[in-house]
């Protein structure tokens, strides 16, 4: 399955500062993905399916965290949340305000969140 078009991939810590700088003004979604984990792929593909939110509304980064294992762990520490997959973090004002792992990240976080 292909990302939508709107979403954008997290590659690099040039990626993940120009995520915070622009949850200054809009809510950051960052998506963390292990490609190889079922309830992830699962997971993945709902939001996928589910997703129905501007890039005018909110910025979505999609993270593959075993091909970027040292982005992942950035992301960990500059946000301040303990790694999980999958994991989807809503950032604002370079913070993470909210966080949610494995069932509990799906869309329905997203939009309570956002």
């Amino acid at each position: 399955m292909h990302l939508p078009h709107s979403w954008k991939s997290l590659l690099s810590e040039q990626d993940l500062e120009r995520a915070l700088l622009e949850s200054a003004d809009k809510p950051v979604v960052i998506f963390k993905h292990s490609t190889t984990c079922g309830i992830s792929a699962h997971k993945f593909h709902d939001l996928v399916e589910d997703w129905n939110l501007s890039p005018d509304q909110v910025a979505f980064y999609y993270l593959d965290l075993l091909a970027y294992r040292p982005i992942s762990n950035l992301v960990a520490e500059k946000l301040r949340v303990i790694h999980q997959s999958p994991q989807i973090l809503i950032v604002r004002n370079g913070k993470a305000v909210a966080n949610a792992s494995h069932a509990y990240a799906n869309f329905d976080f997203v939009k309570k969140h956002i």
